[in-house]
């Protein structure tokens, strides 16, 4: 059961870390061939389905985790410094993907339905800001991770 809750762990993690730098460095510099309503059309799209991945990904992880945290190595006294500090930057993970959730991306949402598209840019950069924050801490954890496995 453990390497269930590893693999879980590990593909959950690695389709957020993933989303985010795709997002981050292959789309959002693509972007740049459209008008900007077209802009913003497609962004309020991708971030619906991403943010649909991630509100599924990141229980998974969260919930992947704390099974092998307690069910395979007995607890927090059981794991190294990485474990500890993958906890921390999990957590913070979530945190900024629910303030980007219940934030700007609904803030986005209603600026799209009303057709404002100031303030819907506004809250896409907002965002672009808060997901490139997670995309660091996700690789930063990733980094964690790698390092704390081996040494």
């Amino acid at each position: 059961m453990a390497n269930l809750a590893f693999a879980l762990h590990v593909v959950f993690a690695a389709l957020w870390v993933g989303g985010m730098a795709f997002a981050i460095l292959a789309l959002r510099p693509a972007l740049s061939v459209l008008e900007p309503p077209q802009r913003l059309a497609l962004m309020g799209r991708v971030h619906r389905r991403f943010f649909l991945i991630v509100w599924h990904a990141m229980p998974i992880v969260l919930v992947s985790g704390y099974w092998l945290l307690f069910g395979h190595y007995g607890g927090f006294r059981g794991v190294g410094w990485h474990v500890h500090l993958m906890h921390l930057t999990g957590l913070l993970m979530a945190a900024i993907y629910l303030a980007i959730f219940f934030g700007p991306w609904r803030a986005m949402r209603e600026a799209l339905a009303a057709g404002d598209a100031p303030r819907a840019a506004a809250a896409n950069d907002r965002i672009r800001l808060l997901v490139t924050a997670n995309l660091l801490l996700g690789l930063t954890t990733l980094g964690i991770a790698a390092w704390g496995r081996i040494g």
